[in-house]
């Protein structure tokens, strides 16, 4: 894949694939690891769906809040403000996990990006040029009682670390 965001069906077509192969296509197939994130709609309290690119951050999965350079952030960044409690799938593994919102001013907010701007093969650099917008990303951890969240690496191999 090269930098371009690509044609707007694609996001919508990748959740579909995801979805409806239960992660045994999606995890891996635009070229870059990714996991769907379920949230509960801050408005309509309806379960909502994403298919995010994600880096690794110890245990813990990290997205980036790009919108692809638009210059609001996405609908499931506004539900992760509602309520932090959120569910992954990863491949075929789903996760309950906690979100924390990581902005400009948190020490760990370079280094974060830098990592997904890494995974996803410098489009964060684009995104970043298109929008006067910092781009907020935040960390899912696994809460308690919540699948094993380093059973699938950034990679997308099974019980790699």
């Amino acid at each position: 894949m090269g930098t371009s965001t690509g044609p707007a069906f694609v996001p919508r077509v990748h959740r579909w694939l995801y979805q409806r192969t239960a992660g045994r296509l999606g995890h891996g197939v635009i070229g870059v690891p990714a996991l769907l994130l379920h949230t509960t709609g801050r408005r309509t309290g309806l379960r909502r769906t994403a298919a995010l690119v994600y880096g690794r951050d110890g245990g813990s999965y990290v997205v980036a809040a790009s919108n692809y350079g638009g210059d609001h952030d996405p609908a499931w960044l506004d539900n992760i403000r509602a309520s932090s409690v959120v569910q992954l799938q990863v491949a075929c593994r789903h996760v309950e996990a906690e979100a924390r919102i990581v902005g400009p001013n948190d020490p760990d907010y370079a280094r974060l990006l830098a990592v997904m701007n890494v995974v996803n093969r410098k489009r964060y650099d684009l995104y970043r040029a298109k929008t006067a917008r910092p781009i907020p990303v935040a960390v899912l951890r696994a809460t308690e009682g919540g699948a094993d969240a380093s059973a699938v690496s950034a990679s997308g191999r099974a019980g790699a670390r």
